[in-house]
């Protein structure tokens, strides 16, 4: 899809602050970016002949975990060239979201088709007033983590959706959505994997130290906690307070686009959501809800049933994970697409919007015909991604960096802040956090073990830059997925507009944030059960 060079951002715009002119500069520089897809291709071929340059130099790092020396491989040569073939495949089909999206979507896609999100999302916004809309998107996609990513697949078509019927700028619904799930990723009032995995992390980091130190899977739920009401607040101030009159010409926009029928958005035979019609619920519709509801109430029973009851099939089997090494949360992506697609059938039979078996696959492939933008946008990123991770360049980024923070003698609160900004500038290169703090955790943590800092303070900070910078980096696969959500509603719209938006959230997230960590430091509360600030 072609991307404008008008800045949406600009058009029909009067004269603002500096602020609005330099994301309008963004949001124009970026739009000058070829298309995504060869933007990817671009980069792709970037990488192979940097590989070779700097495997030429010699450039290498020592693995802080191993010993062992981690040195770049170049893909210019024959080895590389035939690595690059035979990966075609399984970089696409293995690609991290390809399997969730597909697997979601035919879940979304029945609920869709069968009116059930029109009615469900005329009565969400119809009961919570436009000032509250943005604070409960935004702390649905924090505490939605629990989903993984998931949550993002779902949560982002959802708050385009939601803001369109209360008569605002989809873009600007999906763009909350996203920095919601992926900015506070690493904050949720419940419980998620994340916990149990970067604990396990800092344990083993932590004996390089103290060979018996153990830090537990709720070490910072305390924070955590926390933490997903305050980066709500935070993303809803920044939604009202400036993106809100930022986005006003792409609104416009978006309703010049809808008029001349440029989107990609097809509601079949059922009515646009507008304000007029957010109230208004014919009979069938209302039983159709109501037969939704009991249908998800039934479902979510036996999910926690299935979940919690120790003799269940499903039930976790890692003692020291418990129900957090359960199949139905580490591969949570088929229950929610089934609790669509069963919340789906339920509301169309009801509202006689199905009326026969075939109708649900016939919905399940017109859905998917939604995403096959996306899906070429997959294929070009899975090869980038895959040649970037083939040739070391990142795990040697992340050494070379966390090498850098052990060196000097500086104040506590510097280092600090030292830690959360080069994780937030290594996740913009290295997207999974897992990895992230694989490289880096045995440098930090015995290094603040050290200094009198515990580990799981160490751990929060790592959370902290580790998922702020989601948004606003091409490498996180969402972020191309977002991209193509919102030119369904912008055609126009190109990488610089995305930017332009994410930046503001993800600039006020980091900050913000941090400085919520120096004042719960300060009044001495503890990150979590059994973990004192040191």
């Amino acid at each position: 899809m072609a991307t404008s060079n008008t800045s949406a951002l600009n058009r029909g715009a009067g004269p603002g602050g500096l602020l609005a002119r330099s994301l309008t500069w963004v949001e124009r520089v970026g739009n000058r970016l070829p298309h995504p897809f060869w933007i990817f291709v671009i980069l792709a071929f970037v990488v192979i002949l940097l590989s070779e340059l700097l495997a030429r130099l010699g450039v290498s790092a020592t693995d802080p975990a191993s010993g062992d020396v981690v040195t770049i491989t170049s893909l210019l040569n024959a080895p590389g060239f035939r690595q690059i073939v035979e990966g075609v495949v399984p970089n696409f089909v293995e690609f991290p979201p390809l399997g969730v999206v597909l697997t979601v979507l035919l879940g979304v896609a029945v609920a869709e088709g069968s009116g059930l999100i029109n009615t469900a999302l005329r009565v969400v916004v119809s009961k919570v007033s436009a000032r509250w809309l943005t604070f409960v998107l935004a702390l649905a996609g924090v505490t939605g983590s629990i989903a993984s990513d998931a949550i993002t697949v779902v949560l982002i078509p959802l708050g385009a959706a939601a803001f369109k019927a209360a008569g605002r700028s989809a873009v600007l619904g999906g763009v909350v959505a996203f920095a919601a799930s992926s900015a506070g990723f690493n904050a949720s009032l419940l419980v998620n994997l994340t916990d149990p995995l970067l604990g396990g992390i800092s344990t083993s980091a932590a004996q390089l130290v103290d060979p018996e130190y153990q830090v537990s899977p709720v070490a910072n739920y305390f924070f955590s906690a926390a933490s997903a009401v305050m980066l709500a607040v935070v993303i809803t101030l920044v939604t009202e307070f400036l993106l809100t009159k930022l986005t006003e010409p792409i609104h416009r926009a978006e309703q010049e686009a809808e008029a001349r029928g440029t989107t990609d958005i097809d509601d079949g035979d059922r009515p646009t959501l507008t304000q007029e019609n957010l109230r208004v619920y014919t009979p069938l519709e209302i039983k159709g809800i109501k037969a939704t509801g009991v249908a998800v109430a039934v479902f979510t029973a036996l999910y926690f049933l299935l979940l919690f009851v120790p003799f269940s099939p499903l039930a976790g089997q890692d003692p020291e994970l418990g129900t957090l090494s359960s199949v139905l949360i580490t591969d949570i992506s088929g229950p929610i697409g089934l609790m669509f697609l069963i919340a789906g059938v339920a509301y169309g039979v009801t509202a006689r919007t199905i009326r026969h078996p075939a109708a649900v696959p016939e919905l399940m492939a017109q859905g998917l015909k939604d995403v096959t933008p996306l899906l070429v946008l997959f294929f070009a990123a899975a090869q980038f991604i895959a040649y970037f991770a083939w040739t070391n360049m990142g795990t040697v980024l992340a050494i070379r960096g966390s090498e850098w923070l052990g060196g000097g003698d500086v104040p506590t609160v510097v280092l600090f802040a030292g830690v959360v900004l080069a994780v937030a500038v290594l996740n913009l290169l290295v997207t999974s956090g897992s990895a992230q703090y694989t490289l880096t955790a045995p440098v930090i943590v015995p290094m603040f073990m050290y200094l009198g800092i515990n580990p799981e303070t160490t751990q929060m900070l790592f959370r902290i830059g580790d998922s702020t910078t989601n948004i606003i980096t091409p490498l996180n696969p969402f972020f191309a997925m977002t991209l193509g959500m919102i030119q369904r509603y912008l055609p126009q719209a190109g990488i610089g507009t995305l930017l332009s938006l994410t930046l503001p959230l993800s600039i006020a997230l980091l900050v913000v944030w941090f400085l919520f960590f120096l004042v719960w430091i300060a009044l001495g509360i503890p990150l979590g059960p059994g973990s004192p600030v040191q």
